[in-house]
């Protein structure tokens, strides 16, 4: 292999081999790969914008039985700092992401072994009484198939019922790295690969807005990354013709501080900046069916997030008024309204606010800067 033809046949939009886009990762300097993934980028998203989203993470409960190596977050049955966020929480959450601007919800929590389907359809029922425009980004695959085990229901007719429920959209929560060697090692008690990618399918069929994730740099090899990369890729293939299917895909390093992994494993974060921009171009190159790609600022900063919008990146994401989880493991990075605009201008484009949709947003007229509290 030779990394000039392969950036060249990267260029004409091919669809490399996860074999090829490790031999990339392993050879191919980060110039070139910051100039091919910025070039595949203006092809599929033309002009100066870079997106962003004004939502809330939002979470059901901390109660989980998957016993993530990970996760700070989560809390065993029977613990005391257990809890499930009720309606009346949900109401004063929303009302104040409204008056920061936003209009989504994302809502993820734990694998609580004693909510089942009707939980989460009254659940979304029950917000969408109280606010019909509020979007619902919700869940994810592993808590379909976990709410499918529970009730002993298909994958469809879990993702029927909570779309008729009011679920808009379906992140690509719990992808972690999706092989089976991976997951035993650190999300066992999650849905194995093959179930992740098969809630995706059923997900697209049904014209179910999704987006894809990977979290790497903790047990898995660099090939598993770009396995990965090619499941996701395989599987967007195959969405019906009128479906976004994965809208977006998000990359982001594993946040180790606290965690079992590194407390019991001794494995912890090692990626830099290089390694996280080379991912982040990577993606763009080995997901050519695929349109958006974000930056993880979150987890990878400021600065980085910056760089990556010049290596394939189109998006900044949320300014995530808040964040549990991810932050339980050691992300400190915040922005706010203003600050995320700032910093997309600072990296040389225009902000441009969006929904879950990638649709476009004017900027609300009354719109209140939240306050971080860190």
């Amino acid at each position: 292999m030779e990394t000039g033809k392969l950036l060249d046949r990267a260029l004409k939009f091919d669809k490399l081999s996860a074999e090829e886009g490790l031999f990339l990762f392993e050879n191919a300097a980060t110039t070139d790969l910051i100039f091919v993934a910025n070039t595949l980028r203006k092809k599929q998203v033309p002009g100066n914008k870079v997106t962003w989203i004004i939502d809330r993470n939002a979470n059901t409960t901390n109660v989980c039985i998957a016993n993530c190596k990970f996760c700070n977050f989560f809390r065993v049955p029977g613990h005391k700092e257990a809890y499930t966020t009720t309606l009346d929480e949900y109401t004063v959450k929303i009302e104040e992401t409204i008056r920061y601007g936003g209009e989504q919800l994302l809502l993820q929590g734990g694998h609580h072994p004693d909510l089942g389907l009707a939980f989460y359809c009254d659940l979304f029922r029950g917000i969408k009484k109280r606010f019909p425009n509020i979007k619902l980004h919700a869940l994810g695959p592993p808590e379909i198939a976990h709410i499918s085990k529970i009730d002993q229901l298909s994958h469809k007719e879990v993702l029927k019922n909570l779309m008729e429920a009011g679920l808009d959209s379906l992140p690509g929560a719990g992808a972690e790295i999706l092989d089976d060697r991976v997951r035993r090692m650190i999300s066992k008690g999650k849905c194995g690969a093959q179930e992740w990618l098969d809630v995706m399918r059923e997900a697209h069929k049904l014209n179910l807005t999704t987006s894809a994730t990977m979290m790497f740099g903790h047990v898995e090899t660099p090939l598993e990354r770009f396995e990965h990369l090619v499941k996701i890729r395989q599987v967007q293939s195959e969405k019906p013709e009128d479906a976004n299917g994965f809208l977006a895909f998000i990359p982001w390093p594993f946040q180790d501080d606290g965690t079992l992994l590194k407390r019991i494993r001794g494995v912890s974060n090692n990626v830099d900046a290089d390694e996280y921009i080379r991912m982040v171009a990577l993606s763009r190159i080995m997901l050519p069916n695929v349109k958006n790609i974000q930056a993880s600022w979150l987890t990878v900063g400021k600065a980085v997030g910056q760089m990556c919008l010049h290596a394939g990146a189109n998006d900044f994401g949320s300014i995530m008024i808040e964040e549990n989880v991810v932050s339980a493991a050691g992300a400190p990075h915040r922005f706010t309204a203003s600050s995320m605009q700032e910093a997309i201008r600072e990296a040389g484009f225009n902000p441009q606010l969006r929904n879950q949709q990638y649709e476009y947003r004017d900027l609300p007229e009354v719109m209140e800067d939240q306050v971080i509290n860190y």
